[in-house]
């Protein structure tokens, strides 16, 4: 992006536009927070895509061609992702349920749930 992003200025610009990414798209689980979790917050992730789509307004006109479509797909796809989000949260808690299932057989096996494989009492 830096070959595109010649001026001081407009990379300055899209450090904002990122850090505005960045946090829309951790808010709508696409990638871990600091410590390594994924979390949802749709409210939060709305009000970041809503400041970039207020930048997008406010800069209109004032942005190079280039950037104005940079601005426009990444918004996109944020907006995308976002009517997604729900959907990937509940794909998210239904593996890691199935995950903790996992682990407790392994750990607590006499309590964990398990699946019988051959039935010793239909031979």
């Amino acid at each position: 992006m830096d070959e595109v992003l010649q001026s001081e200025e407009s990379q300055r610009f899209f450090s904002l536009i990122s850090m505005l990414q960045r946090s829309a798209m951790m808010h709508i689980g696409m990638i871990p927070d600091e410590e390594g979790m994924i979390h949802f917050n749709l409210a939060e992730a709305k009000a970041a895509i809503d400041l970039l789509d207020t930048l997008q307004t406010r800069t209109k006109g004032n942005l190079e061609e280039v950037e104005e479509t940079i601005l426009k797909g990444l918004i996109s796809e944020l907006k995308m992702h976002f009517v997604r989000a729900p959907e990937r949260q509940k794909d998210i808690e239904v593996e890691m349920k199935r995950q903790e299932e996992l682990k407790e057989t392994f750990t607590s096996p006499q309590t964990a749930p398990s699946d019988t494989l051959i039935n010793d009492e239909e031979e």
